[in-house]
């Protein structure tokens, strides 16, 4: 029987997402001239001010005002009309040394003996159904605010809009999962003050509908057949939409943790990402789940797949792998048997993961916005500059997790 499903993003502008991308700035500061740095920071946005608090172990020292500042100017929350502004927002640290009680559980003598920096379980999804191996109602979703981020950096096409916005995309699949139309998409977004409430709200609603979705349809050729006239659009259906961001809502890390991983497909552990070092397993194992499905869905082992990974703190091997192919499996196997050659094939312990995925590097600012998985991996140069001038650049790959490095491994132990 035919069936809708749904996902949501949320815009680098909204509340949760500023949070996300300080806290992640930070992370990168830290890596960036400690690589050993110990990091797990939280980051609170509301009118005015910013707060910072967590726990880090590091040989360097930051000016995690600057950091803060540069994270919300280059969102574009730029103007005192937004009551919450780069230059002049309150910016207060509580951030503070680490427990010794946790880090004991972490390092040990022999890095390769490194413990899980908590317990807990991570999951890892991947589905044939795009080319990145993501669930196509997120990449939608998500697709729809980059290119909204790009019109108002453009500020040529649209020029009113505001860096907060949010989308939905709702998809119909058929008997056999498969995506046949769009139903349904919501886009929310903030905007400049307009004369006439009716009126700005009609202009919003052509422009998105006439200006970004033709944008998007244009990125998604494969997909495009699913954009038809009898899409139900709702456009700021609230109506005005001019007070928004930290001034509109307090926003906090970690929050929008399914946005970050695959939109409600698949499963979740309850841990967020930003803000922590990968010796938190929270972040790095669920990068490393993503990984394995992935090559394993690339490699033809399933159609769709299902990681999941769990710990103990202080013990580097993990407690359990689990893996579930929702019936799709192009083997004579068990899921159960699959997931012991799995655990033959990548080594899922913290110090092994960081290394696999070269995850002490400064690497995670380009995470914070727009989802951690699907996204492309490249090598970049970056520049970061400490308190007393010094300067580091460094070449970094980011998303290794989205690689498809393992593919022929997976195929000869699977004989595929």
């Amino acid at each position: 029987m035919a069936y809708l499903f749904t996902s949501e993003s949320v815009s680098e502008g909204h509340p949760d997402k500023i949070a996300d991308q300080i806290s992640d700035a930070l992370i990168d500061n830290f890596l960036a001239f400690d690589p050993e740095s110990k990091v797990a920071c939280e980051t609170l946005v509301t009118t005015g001010q910013v707060i910072l608090a967590g726990e880090v172990k590091s040989k360097t020292y930051l000016d995690v005002q600057s950091i803060a500042r540069d994270v919300i100017r280059k969102i574009g929350y730029t103007k005192s009309e937004y009551m919450f502004e780069a230059n002049s927002c309150g910016v207060l640290s509580a951030i503070h040394e680490q427990s010794q009680d946790i880090n004991q559980g972490v390092d040990r003598q022999n890095k390769e003996d490194q413990g899980a920096g908590d317990q807990g379980m991570m999951f890892g999804y991947a589905t044939n159904e795009t080319s990145d191996y993501m669930p196509l109602a997120l990449n939608l979703s998500h697709e729809l605010l980059q290119e909204l981020a790009a019109l108002r950096r453009e500020n040529n096409e649209i020029t009113y809009l505001r860096p907060d916005a949010k989308s939905q995309v709702t998809l119909e699949y058929d008997d056999n999962n498969k995506p046949v139309r769009i139903d349904a998409i919501v886009v929310s977004t903030q905007h400049d003050d307009f004369d006439e409430e009716p009126a700005m709200l009609a202009k919003i609603k052509k422009d998105i509908i006439e200006i970004l979705i033709p944008r998007v349809v244009k990125n998604n050729p494969a997909h495009a057949h699913l954009f038809n006239d009898d899409i139900k659009y709702h456009i700021n259906p609230t109506g005005k939409f001019v007070i928004g961001g930290p001034h509109g809502d307090t926003g906090l890390t970690g929050r929008k943790i399914i946005v970050d991983t695959y939109g409600g497909k698949g499963a979740h552990g309850g841990g967020a990402f930003s803000g922590k070092d990968p010796s938190k397993v929270d972040r790095s194992a669920a990068y490393a789940t993503r990984h394995i499905a992935k090559n394993l869905v690339a490699a033809g082992v399933a159609e769709e797949i299902l990681v999941q990974v769990s710990y103990a703190i202080g013990v580097a091997k993990p407690t359990s792998i689990y893996i579930n192919t929702y019936g799709t499996s192009k083997l004579n196997l068990t899921d159960g048997e699959i997931a012991k050659k799995v655990e033959t094939l990548f080594d899922m312990r913290p110090y092994f993961i960081e290394q696999r995925l070269k995850l002490r590097n400064p690497i995670y600012s380009e995470t914070a916005a727009y989802g951690h998985m699907g996204r492309t991996p490249e090598v970049v140069t970056k520049t970061f500059t400490a308190p007393n001038g010094d300067t580091k650049t460094v070449e970094v790959e980011l998303f290794t997790w989205e690689k498809l490095d393992y593919v022929d491994k997976v195929k000869s132990t699977f004989g595929l």
